[in-house]
């Protein structure tokens, strides 16, 4: 059972998070727990995964209890799958929800299967939608980011000013590091049409960074539509991004902290080929039957239990543009628990316009990677 309301405000930050989350997927996972409110989803071809957690202080109200008890006295949680389409209209303009809604409650009705959204507007206008959810466990990444080697910390502006460079017909952006240095550049072709014959590239110097740690040169691809995403989450928030990645072929993080909320995109990244084969590699888990985020384990213990209760592993997965033989390397990590402590130099939060990355007429999901040799699972 879950029952909550919130802010006009808050309903603005609710709502850019689903809008960040419907450009991964055409599904939304509502997991409420004593932790708070967490909206999770994960494309068709398990690449990509968004989750936002909502502590309970977000909200003016949060309360939360098991849906039932199983035989063997353990809580059951709420199954609750919604449709993308169902309940992204409803938050598809969260700048004019601030504006005029003073208050938003939003509560269950596990008995007929129902979300139930209500809108109390100013001069006294009230709103209810219903919307219908499938009983379903939600999906769950495991992934460890203060285990990967380069760890950045940088303002969305200078983001989503890089991200104008690029064509809006571009699937794909390269992110290429040193100690040195910061690269965000369109993906090297060897031959392009005139329908995608523009190379662009930005420079960036670590002391742009509010946090800059390379532990070794590297030089990742990967899609660039989740990337938008989190700035549309970010211009809600003001909170500056992490960026949490290792070798080409192993996932990524996207992450964003706040006293009232967390935020993690986890995406897969191209492999450089045959080279990479021998690098050790970490993993990242879909549970869907097993515990929750909070079970802890030691390394050991995962890898033994790892096989027995998480039904799949996420893997890069292309079905249209990878070769039809390509084999994916399935790596294994603990549970993400959070990020590496930071410091640095703290700079101005500005506000990252909307104009740039707030497309939501976008569909869902990644788009999926071009053709390569060789593909990092996840």
């Amino acid at each position: 059972m879950l029952k909550c309301a919130m802010s006009g405000g808050a309903v603005r930050v609710f709502g850019k998070a689903i809008q960040a989350l419907s450009r991964i997927s055409d599904y939304l996972w509502l997991d409420p727990s004593e932790k708070g409110l967490a909206l999770r989803t994960l494309n068709s071809s398990e690449s990509s995964y968004g989750s936002v957690l909502f502590s309970p202080v977000f909200f003016q109200h949060y309360q939360w209890s098991p849906v039932k008890m199983n035989d063997n006295g353990t809580a059951l949680h709420l199954n609750c799958k919604l449709g993308m389409k169902s309940i992204l209209p409803i938050f598809r303009y969260p700048n004019s929800l601030e504006r005029n809604v003073e208050k938003c409650k939003i509560f269950t009705r596990s008995d007929k299967c129902k979300v139930v959204i209500q809108f109390f507007c100013r001069h006294g206008i009230k709103r209810t939608h219903n919307v219908h959810f499938q009983e379903s466990m939600p999906v769950q990444v495991i992934f460890e980011k203060n285990m990967c080697t380069n760890t950045l910390m940088i303002q969305p502006r200078l983001l989503a000013e890089a991200i104008v460079l690029f064509t809006p017909s571009q699937e794909e952006v390269t992110l290429a590091v040193t100690p040195l240095n910061f690269c965000l550049k369109s993906p090297h072709e060897e031959s392009m049409d005139l329908t995608n014959s523009v190379y662009s590239e930005m420079f960036v110097g670590p002391d742009e960074f509010d946090f800059f740690q390379i532990g070794v040169d590297t030089e990742i691809t990967f899609c660039i539509k989740e990337l938008k995403g989190m700035l549309i989450f970010s211009e809600a928030t003001h909170a500056p991004i992490s960026i949490h990645f290792d070798f080409p072929g192993k996932p990524m993080a996207l992450s964003l902290d706040d006293m009232l909320l967390e935020a993690n995109f986890i995406l897969a990244t191209l492999d450089d080929g045959p080279s990479r084969a021998s690098s050790p590699q970490s993993s990242l888990c879909l549970s869907q039957t097993g515990g929750r985020s909070d079970l802890i384990q030691s390394n050991s213990e995962t890898s033994k239990n790892v096989t027995s209760q998480v039904s799949e592993n996420i893997s890069r997965i292309a079905t249209e543009k990878f070769h039809p033989h390509v084999t994916c390397t399935h790596i294994s990590t603990l549970e993400n628990r959070g990020s590496p402590v930071m410091t640095g130099v703290n700079a101005d939060i500005s506000e990252v316009p909307e104009s740039i990355v707030s497309d939501t007429e976008e569909g869902p999901g990644c788009s999926h990677l071009r053709k390569r040799p060789e593909c990092g699972a996840f």
